[in-house]
């Protein structure tokens, strides 16, 4: 058996350990959650890495994910080793080059980070749907479970293309495995080496087009052979499983751990046995191993490896002999079938077993949550005979299909620490949690896995990383719970999220907080406080972000709250964790400069200093932090049902009845997030401001406005409320107001002030000084009054309504200006087709909605199709509004010819006679047609009757 050394890595990397190693071509086009994959690829033959072959990979990034596909067919039919990385709608785009890859019978590996397909929304995170699309094409479907299945598997994939001559698509579950990290042992390139077939490359070679002995592939067949041409490769892929079966076999005598087509794990005479595949396998795994040992009960699991083609003969082979009742779980669903992809085919396997009972059922769509109760709960109705179609993991109030999960077991293995960091997009967080889990998982004995949550508000938005550390491997692919350690990294979390919702009993909570010691206990909510005292939780607080501002770090508090984990949480001894966290500084900034290597070190000398453990009284404070209010008393039922609940990280529990049935929520919702996440904000200082409007102009998130506002509107003003005499509009004042609860604290708006009108102050302070009463009166005061100025000029455009405001967009974000800019001036008329990335994020991420409306409810109406096609799409929507257009005014014309009386006759001519036009004379003749109408209908409608 070949050595291996261990080292820290998530799938994609070691995806790209084993692609690389195999191939010579690459050819890419980045998509979520793949995109690592190409860059490192491209990144290691930019340094010279070499391949098994001695040579570095050719990567070349093309268009589109269809360009990539079909650069791929090229390449393999001129006889180079290729592959190429994708998933979701990318994987859509390439389909009809798989059916022509796999119906010329070319070998080849894709890397597939299953991911959800865009439904009625667009979702980057993971489940079946992607591949179980592509299972007509001709590829060979291969699961992998774990991060170390990802590095095996794909060394069997890579062989057993090449002799079988049928394409494989590899697949892991995207986020789930794609970015966790994980402890795995690596196979060197040497060993894969004393792998590889080179007599199936050379066969696969001498088949490559060439001129030397010219070929032509069949360019059409007619219906006279087509279907004939259809059946040749019948053979090859009856054998395929066999051969798969017995690489297998041979890369698991190299790297001793052994895999089969169907693996079987459990109770050996278990009767409820449940068929999947995926990392959810490795949660199953995890449960029935607890559940035999700690309640003997007799569970099993068939883990797929193989699902195209499918052996019938190494399925039931592998099914123990005892079994009475089969579930089959499937993470895709498929509208309208009679049961998901994996049941049918399990079905078909068992038709000649009517003594087994076969349910299918769904999980985890999305990534969505699949825990170890949720197990137990298939199991229960299983073994209940219960209904086939189940779904568990959601409340399905409105179909019924969903089981409940009555019972909560907790299945980790003892002595495994678990921990949880709530931190803020773009502090660093995140990094600082992969750097500690290669610190432990490759300077200690312990397994480690790291997986990470991200929210759709960018650099800006909410973090949180789950870590476990503990002496056995660690199959839990769900999130953490009952943790160990419980940091919150941002203060402005306090209030909104239930931070210690699940904390283990004398569990550590760490705080970064500008609050003393002896107040924070006071500030924290009343949950929080009961929590503390009734489980005996060591309470922690650092002022992370003066240390961080100290050393010239800004709001990056990584390195200051990494050293502090390890301070408290004991893992590693003081004076190594130092060591390893400096080391781990130095290859992590070392490319950016000394200077910026020297700040973190000189933040992570002074934490132990800064950090402080808060006495936990006996008792409960009178002091204590309300929760924030997010939503208006009056609020309507889906910003009560839905919007609040997720905006405080509690969509988990939505019921499916709460949902929108076709992808519609109202816009105008992002007003009510008031995040409060900028420690810093602009101050205004009227008597240096010119009143240019710049501030406004170039601000991202619609947090800095400008309004002329009447001498009479400022009657009921607060004492606060500073404005200054407005220049070249006589009879009002001028404001500049900083809306400081949705500054993310970019300093863009500080940077371009010609005068130094703006300056950067804590918010507490503004809040204090009043500005929070500030802004919601500025709200009060009218809109879109410009005085002599016109829209067209940057002065007089930003005293229009943004119709886009506190975007997820991240902080000091350049797109979001321009939008917001054409929302002022057009916005009561846009309709936006936004093609998918960034903008449709910010834009458009369910259900806080930044497009908003104007006080006569008008405003840009949006949707989003896919990546490549918002040309299209929106031409579309030009052709719609054309023909519209064209009904209204065949009705106008139509109209105005009757007998009306003579105010809607001259409203119509007029609009016939301008019906190009859209400025205000226009519109206004517009709504005056609107009043008449239905009076004028009214009467034609009474007229009909007699």
């Amino acid at each position: 058996m070949a050595k291996q050394k261990k080292a820290t890595m998530d799938g994609n990397t070691a995806a790209a350990h084993v692609s690389y190693a195999f191939n010579e071509v690459a050819a890419i086009y980045p998509i979520t959650p793949s995109s690592t994959m190409g860059e490192l690829s491209d990144a290691w033959a930019s340094a010279g890495k070499k391949n098994i072959n001695g040579t570095t990979v050719d990567v070349i990034e093309m268009q589109s994910e269809a360009g990539a596909a079909g650069a791929v067919h090229g390449s393999l039919s001129a006889g180079a080793l290729t592959t190429t990385f994708t998933a979701s709608q990318g994987l859509m785009l390439m389909l009809p080059n798989m059916h022509k890859i796999a119906g010329e019978m070319l070998p080849c590996v894709f890397y597939v980070t299953a991911r959800s397909l865009a439904a009625q929304s667009l979702s980057i995170f993971g489940d079946h749907s992607d591949v179980m699309s592509a299972r007509n094409t001709g590829f060979a479907l291969l699961a992998c479970n774990s991060v170390q299945e990802v590095m095996d598997l794909g060394i069997v994939a890579q062989i057993a293309t090449m002799k079988t001559s049928i394409p494989c698509l590899l697949f892991f579950d995207g986020f789930r495995t794609s970015h966790e990290l994980q402890k795995i042992e690596v196979v060197d390139y040497e060993t894969m080496a004393e792998l590889d077939d080179g007599e199936a490359i050379e066969a696969f070679r001498r088949r490559a087009l060439n001129p030397d002995n010219p070929m032509v592939k069949v360019g059409q067949h007619a219906p006279d052979v087509y279907f004939q041409g259809r059946e040749t490769s019948n053979l090859h892929y009856a054998a395929a499983p066999q051969k798969i079966q017995e690489v297998m076999d041979l890369v698991g005598e190299k790297i001793g751990r052994n895999y089969k087509l169907f693996d079987y794990v459990g109770h050996p005479e278990a009767e409820s046995v449940v068929v999947a595949m995926g990392s959810g396998c490795e949660t199953i795994e995890e449960t029935i191993d607890y559940l035999n040992e700690k309640r003997g009960m007799k569970l099993g699991l068939v883990k797929v490896r193989i699902y195209r083609p499918f052996s019938v003969q190494h399925f039931l082979e592998a099914l123990p002999k005892s079994v009475k009742n089969i579930a089959v779980l499937d993470r895709t669903k498929e509208p309208g079938s009679l049961g998901e992809p994996l049941y049918l085919d399990v079905v078909t396997a068992l038709k000649d077993h009517k003594d087994i009972f076969v349910i299918g059922g769904r999980y985890g769509l999305s990534s969505k949550e699949f825990t170890p109760s949720m197990v137990f709960a298939v199991y229960k109705h299983l073994a209940a005979k219960g209904f086939h179609g189940f779904t568990i993991g959601i409340n399905d109030d409105l179909s019924h299909l969903s089981i409940p999960v009555l019972e909560e077991i907790d299945t980790v293995p003892e002595g495994t620490i678990s921990c949880k960091f709530w931190g803020l997009g773009s502090d660093g967080t995140v990094g600082a949690n992969k750097n500690s889990i290669k610190i432990i998982g490759d300077h200690t004995d312990l397994y480690a896995q790291g997986y990470f949550q991200y929210d759709s508000k960018k650099s800006g938005g909410t973090t949180r990383s789950h870590l476990r550390f503990g002496k056995k491997p660690i199959h839990s692919q769900y999130l953490v719970s009952n943790e160990d350690f419980v940091a919150c990294h941002n203060q402005a979390f306090i209030g909104r999220f239930d931070i210690l919702e699940s904390i283990k009993e004398g569990g550590v909570f760490l705080l970064n907080s500008n609050w003393k010691r002896e107040e924070a206990f006071k500030k924290l909510t009343r949950n929080m406080q009961e929590t503390i005292i009734k489980k005996k939780i060591k309470f922690y607080t650092i002022n992370g972000l003066e240390i961080a501002n100290a050393v010239g770090l800004g709001g990056r508090v990584n390195s200051v709250m990494q050293t502090a984990f390890f301070l408290i949480s004991g893992i590693l001894p003081e004076s190594e964790a130092m060591g390893f966290i400096k080391d781990s500084l130095r290859k992590t900034y070392g490319r950016k400069g000394e200077e910026i290597v020297q700040m973190n070190l000189n933040a992570v000398d002074r934490v132990a200093e800064a950090l402080k453990q808060v006495d936990v009284p006996s008792s409960l404070p009178e002091n204590c932090m309300a929760m924030k209010k997010l939503v208006p008393d009056d609020a309507d039922h889906f910003t009560r049902s839905v919007i609040e609940p997720i905006m405080r990280e509690k969509g988990d529990g939505i019921k499916v009845s709460e949902m929108p049935l076709d992808g519609y929520v109202p816009s105008g919702t992002a007003k009510l997030e008031k995040r409060r996440v900028a420690p810093f904000v602009p101050h205004w200082i009227p008597e240096n401001c010119i009143q240019c409007n710049q501030c406004s102009f170039v601000c991202p998130h619609a947090a800095i406005r400008s309004k002329l506002v009447k001498n009479d509107d400022l009657a009921k003003a607060p004492h606060s409320f500073k404005t200054l005499k407005a220049t070249g509009a006589e009879g009002y004042q001028y404001k500049i107001q900083v809306y400081i609860d949705d500054c993310q604290a970019c300093r863009v708006c500080v940077n371009e002030c010609p005068k130094a009108a703006l300056v950067m102050k804590p918010i507490e302070e503004e809040r204090s000084f009043g500005e929070q009463e500030n802004y919601e009166f500025f709200e009060s005061l009218p809109y879109d009054v410009l005085a002599s100025f016109k829209e067209s000029t940057v002065k007089g455009s930003q005293f229009k309504q943004p119709l886009l405001e506190f975007s997820g967009a991240c902080a000091g974000c350049g797109e979001t200006p321009y939008i917001k800019l054409l929302t002022q001036l057009f916005g009561d008329r846009m309709i936006i087709a936004n093609a998918t990335g960034c903008s449709s994020i910010w834009g458009g991420t369910f259900p806080t909605i930044p497009y908003t409306k104007n006080k006569d409810g008008k405003g840009p109406a949006w949707a989003n199709s896919l990546f490549e096609d918002n040309a299209e799409y929106g031409f579309g929507m030009r052709l719609a509004v054309n023909s519209h257009r064209k009904l209204l005014k065949f009705a106008l014309e139509q109209l105005k010819d009757k007998n009306i009386e003579p105010n809607l006759k001259a409203a119509l001519t007029y609009a016939d006679e301008h019906f190009e036009d859209t400025d205000t004379a226009a519109k206004d003749n517009a709504e005056k047609i609107k009043a008449l109408l239905p009076k004028a209908i009214e009467a034609a409608c009474e007229g009909c009757k007699k």
